[in-house]
């Protein structure tokens, strides 16, 4: 399925309003990422959660005054739990979901908890029948990436080389385009991995084909994967290539296979691994985690 998951269960004026939603967020052309889980979907594009609640007027009281706003308040509260669910469920990494890494750990569960009660509204429609339906959406970017990202990722000063132990520099984000490259300099990076079974997540490690680390969190600075994430993902190869975040020359590897259980990880060939190690003076662009990496749907 190409990490591309289904909706179940959802009541189908939920659901309708739910695709209308994520109809008008892909509407650049298809290429989104769109994840669906539940009564919500993950934007891996975007970068965003969106969830979907619904709500109806108390059976004793359905024509009273205040019936259409207690469905308006159970409609969200419906939709605010959903989105929490959604959220607890995004992939953190290889090995673990957002709720793994919350576990015991009750200051990352109240965090999220009031991110998720304070997303933003995106849609609400009022039915016939007195049912509310609502749409809540909130990034997987800024506070919540602050919160979940492994606290080893630092603000990275300087660029250092890259070595086959897998120390070294970082990755790029999507602000403005990178400086236009010389020669054989690269911009950016766009790893292929149609044809394995990648699923994207919050902290992704590419290796090499002896298990050597080419990037992850270990190359990158703080302040970029927390604003963009460590890479933005995208289903169409030529719209990663052309996305400002890799700039006017990226370089494009192929992911040959994704070993961790949960598929969020992935090993490049070391012909290309050693392309971009030939780099190691220019990897400002892995500092600023500029890396694309394209999905199946």
């Amino acid at each position: 399925d190409g990490g591309i998951m289904k909706f179940r269960r959802v009541p189908a004026v939920l659901l309708a309003s739910l695709v209308i939603v994520s109809a008008a967020a892909s509407a650049s052309g298809g290429s989104d990422l769109v994840e669906a889980n539940g009564n919500g979907f993950v934007n891996w594009t975007r970068g965003i959660l969106q969830a979907g609640g619904m709500g109806t007027p108390p059976e004793n009281g359905h024509d009273s005054p205040q019936a259409p706003a207690r469905a308006v308040e159970a409609a969200h509260a419906d939709a605010v739990n959903n989105l929490r669910v959604l959220a607890q469920g995004v992939r953190n990494d290889a090995a673990t979901t957002v709720v793994d890494l919350a576990g015991e750990n009750e200051p990352i569960r109240t965090k999220i908890q009031e991110m998720v009660s304070n997303a933003g509204l995106v849609k609400r429609e009022y039915l016939s029948d007195g049912t509310v339906t609502v749409v809540v959406q909130m990034s997987l970017y800024g506070g919540f990436s602050q919160l979940v990202l492994p606290q080893e990722i630092r603000h990275v000063e300087s660029v250092l080389p890259l070595s086959t132990s897998g120390s070294g520099a970082s990755n790029a984000a999507a602000g403005a385009s990178p400086p236009e490259p010389a020669g054989d300099i690269f911009s950016g990076l766009v790893v292929d991995t149609r044809g394995i079974d990648f699923r994207p997540a919050l902290d992704l490690k590419i290796m090499d084909e002896n298990g050597h680390e080419v990037y992850g969190s270990a190359f990158v600075s703080r302040e970029y994967a927390v604003q963009t994430g460590i890479c933005g993902f995208v289903r169409d190869l030529a719209a990663a290539r052309r996305d400002p975040r890799v700039g006017t020359r990226p370089l494009t590897v192929r992911g040959l296979s994704s070993p961790a259980a949960r598929g969020a990880d992935i090993v490049i060939s070391n012909a290309d691994a050693a392309k971009l190690r030939s780099a190691s003076t220019h990897l400002e662009f892995l500092k600023q985690c500029r890396v694309m990496i394209v999905v199946n749907q």
